[in-house]
């Protein structure tokens, strides 16, 4: 049997809607449990769905009425923790990627994105736990990443004790890769992965793999890694 994966399609236009839609569905095993046309709409119809049925992950458009999908994921994030949200969007400007990554993005993508994209990169987020974006948005956000002032409390690597292996793994985050490539890698389990990734952003005072990255990058302590 045939297992779906729980969705749902922000986006004040329909034919977008309808779109994704069809590149989804044609390429991923999706059931698209509802659409919103704004962020208000969205956050409206997740309060009325029951529990056991609500979207696993979420395709959010950016720039819409009444309410935007920043915005949106922000607040979402408080409320249903356990969903995760894709960007789909037109927007790659640095303003409009800073933000949608501080409100909780799990990964940002174009909306000229193909289907298959798309579906590996649902399943890159539900499965792997990693942060997919198209290339060019990669880019951008690796210079953001790089010309981020860190907080003055951020200093050298020993203060923190990372330890070997977490270093080894945080080394693998900067370069990009995803919890399986680094249990791969490293020849350990995914989860071990998580619980050495759990304890890397407690002793770096983070909650995130985007704010882990940019004290790394920041502090040079691999080296640059400048090449996406």
């Amino acid at each position: 049997m045939i297992e779906f994966t729980r969705i749902a399609i922000v986006d004040d236009k329909q034919p977008n809607r309808v779109s994704l839609n069809e590149r989804v569905s044609s390429a991923h095993a999706c059931e698209v449990i509802f659409t919103a046309v704004n962020g208000d709409d969205f956050l409206d119809k997740m309060k009325n769905c029951p529990v056991e049925s609500r979207p696993e992950l979420v395709l959010m458009d950016i720039d819409m009425p009444i309410m935007d999908g920043i915005e949106a994921v922000k607040r979402a994030n408080q409320l249903y923790p356990n969903v995760k949200y894709l960007m789909v969007t037109v927007f790659d400007d640095d303003e409009k990627i800073f933000e949608a990554i501080k409100a909780g993005a799990n990964g940002y993508l174009l909306k000229d994105e193909s289907g298959p994209v798309i579906a590996n990169a649902i399943k890159e987020v539900l499965e792997f736990g990693g942060a997919p974006m198209s290339p060019r948005i990669a880019r951008k956000a690796l210079n953001l990443l790089m010309n981020a002032k860190i907080d003055s409390k951020v200093a050298d690597k020993d203060e923190y004790e990372l330890s070997s292996r977490e270093m080894d793994i945080l080394k693998l985050m900067v370069e990009g890769c995803d919890y399986k490539v680094v249990a791969e890698r490293l020849n350990i389990s995914p989860h071990t992965v998580r619980k050495h990734i759990a304890n890397i952003y407690e002793k770096l005072h983070v909650c995130s793999k985007v704010d882990a990255v940019k004290i790394a990058l920041k502090k040079g302590w691999f080296g640059s890694f400048l090449s996406i």
